[in-house]
């Protein structure tokens, strides 16, 4: 008799209304391997990791811990089970400490009270797994979106699962730290214990993962399979149901001789970020890369106006201004933000398609008498989910409806409509499947052909040297260097991680 599977998922079947989920999927991960569940967004990843961990209930399957059956009707009947999580969408509470979002769900207690002094040393062992140095007691509400991520990943590995399922937790936190999140998952499953591992990654997925489960539509399309006997171009076909083509980067050689579209010059900031130099030409696409922590995010806030510079100058096309507020940056100057955090920040989950493309243009689409005339907000919208392919049911799906990867679409689309001449994009591609990446890489260089001056802030530095013109690098709150992309990644990641610990030595066409 064989041992039982860690995990086992039999004829799984989900339906919401009008849409099937999940259609009799299957999926069996053994004890001691890493196992890469793979698909597009919208085939069925997320639904099944919520039937796991007690979120949602199958509408019918079977589900199998180490060969017996489980129906979690609850997340605490999951992690009793012995299945820890950690989820695409952050779930911390802000006002909550770092320490205590970590044992969330999991707290220890003595005599029926809160164990505080085990709460914080519990944090602390897991932040001392993944190399994060950061005082337990800090509140939650003061970290990055990418800090947040690896609390969420410290919270998964406090739960000390014999099951782990990470969704997308590497989607934004930098090559470092997720080389740091590796390690220790390596190291867990050499203690026998099983991850599930969702990534739209395959560079990771590659490098880390034993088998592979691909799903499309919501039907399991290859099972279990040994990733090894599979090449990467064979999976990414297997995912999209058809031969993709392959991304083909444009030679591009942008002119950087007029003035710049957005240059900072000797700017400060109350974040602390000291003398900061950078210039983004019409024509241009340039990376902001740096590990968590760097300020990358936060010079953009400040650029923005939502944090205060306190010292040098900020010039749009040559001319030196003060920009105050969101607002000001896209009426005066045409300044757009995608933001990383696209649920809190980018979108109205609970409005329509319609709205959320048409919210920054408003006051444009306006009638002599103050009103914005519906058909108007319709025509619009019809344009961007086109131009897009967003899809969607129709243009008043609600925004929460979407896939990963269409809300992304319609983050950036209000941007587009408003007709913004320099666009600052953070983070992308988090959380979006390799067809839709793609697409959005052609999108920015579409943007920056048509003269728009584009700044990719990315933790992925296969991404940055796959889509940017050139590379400025960020550490500490300062900008240690710039190298212009030769798209060659073995250099330029040498280059780059040079210049993230402060070698000055680097040469590869530094501007």
């Amino acid at each position: 008799m064989t041992d039982p599977y860690a995990l086992e998922v039999r004829e799984v079947t989900k339906t919401f209304p009008g849409v099937r989920a999940l259609d009799r999927v299957n999926l069996r991960v053994r004890p001691g391997e890493v196992h890469a569940l793979l698909g597009e967004n919208g085939a069925g990843k997320s639904t099944l990791i919520k039937i796991l961990t007690g979120i949602q209930p199958a509408d019918q399957g079977e589900l199998l811990i180490n060969g017996q059956p489980q129906r979690f009707s609850s997340a605490q009947e999951a992690t009793a089970a012995g299945i820890g999580v950690v989820h695409q969408e952050r779930n911390v509470i802000a006002d909550f400490t770092v320490a205590e979002n970590i044992v969330l769900g999991n707290t220890p207690k003595k005599a029926g009270l809160v164990d505080w002094k085990a709460v914080r040393q519990g944090a602390m062992n897991v932040l001392d797994m993944l190399d994060f140095p950061i005082d337990p007691d800090t509140p939650t509400r003061l970290l990055s979106p990418a800090q947040t991520q690896l609390i969420e990943i410290a919270r998964g590995l406090y739960s000390e699962s014999q099951v782990l399922l990470l969704d997308e937790p590497t989607a934004s936190i930098s090559e470092a730290e997720s080389e740091l999140l590796f390690r220790v998952v390596h190291r867990l499953t050499e203690q026998g214990k099983s991850v599930l591992f969702v990534s739209h990654k395959l560079e990771e997925v590659f490098a880390h993962c034993d088998t592979v489960t691909i799903f499309r539509d919501g039907a399991s399309v290859l099972e279990s399979a040994p990733l090894a006997d599979y090449t990467r171009d064979e999976i990414v076909d297997m995912l999209v149901g058809r031969t993709l083509a392959r991304l083909d980067i444009p030679d591009r050689n942008p002119d950087r001789t007029g003035a710049p579209a957005l240059e900072l010059r000797r700017v400060d900031t109350q974040t602390g970020h000291q003398g900061i130099n950078l210039a983004v030409h019409p024509g241009e696409v340039l990376g902001l890369y740096g590990l968590v922590g760097a300020g990358r995010s936060e010079l953009a806030r400040a650029i923005l106006g939502l944090d205060r510079i306190t010292s040098g100058q900020i010039l749009v096309n040559g001319t030196a201004t003060t920009i105050r507020s969101v607002g000001d940056a896209l009426e005066r100057h045409r300044i757009g933000y995608v933001t990383e955090d696209r649920k809190s920040e980018g979108l109205f989950l609970d409005q329509s398609v319609s709205r959320n493309l048409t919210v920054t243009v408003l006051r444009r689409l306006q009638n002599a008498f103050g009103f914005v005339p519906e058909q108007a907000q319709r025509d619009l919208a019809d344009e961007y989910i086109q131009e897009l392919d967003v899809r969607v049911s129709s243009r008043d799906q609600l925004v929460g409806q979407l896939s990963g990867g269409n809300q992304q679409k319609v983050s950036l689309g209000k941007w587009l409509a408003a007709n913004t001449e320099i666009l600052i994009i953070d983070e992308p591609t988090v959380g979006i499947d390799v067809r839709t990446k793609g697409a959005f890489y052609q999108l920015i260089w579409a943007l920056a052909t048509a003269g728009k001056a584009v700044i990719v802030i990315s933790s992925d530095l296969a991404e940055t040297v796959t889509l940017v013109d050139r590379i400025a690098v960020m550490s500490d709150l300062v900008i240690t260097g710039e190298v212009t992309n030769t798209h060659d990644y073995d250099e330029m990641s040498k280059a780059v991680i040079r210049l993230v610990h402060r070698d000055q030595t680097v040469d590869v066409g530094t501007p």
